[in-house]
């Protein structure tokens, strides 16, 4: 079986960081963290996220997710073992909004 090669740019007081790190390690996801500087972002950023230009950024066998929920998504999907959201669709929808308004909160 291939391992998979994962890799998560961030910056340590990213709350947005923290919410993926916090998932990767409920999934028991091995991972290599990429510090990033946010007044000098670096190359591999840039070519990983060139639209918004900004961390988390995860890299799953050399694919790039962004986004903090889209991330937590797309690792509950992957990564099946102790899921991150509940099965029900409506506890699926609850968690989802509040979800988005702690991110518009934060921002």
């Amino acid at each position: 079986m291939v391992r998979d090669k994962v890799k998560l740019l961030g910056i340590w007081q990213s709350p947005f960081t923290l919410r993926v790190k916090l998932a990767l390690s409920l999934k028991g996801v091995e991972y290599e963290y990429v510090e990033d500087d946010i007044l000098n972002k670096s190359p591999m950023l840039l070519q990983y996220n060139p639209v918004y230009k900004k961390v988390p950024v995860l890299v799953h066998n050399g694919k790039p997710i962004v986004e903090s929920l889209m991330i937590m998504e797309y690792v509950d999907e992957i990564w099946k073992d102790h899921p991150l959201l509940p099965e029900d669709p409506f506890e699926k929808a609850r968690y989802r909004f509040w979800a988005k308004f702690v991110d518009d909160k934060v921002k």
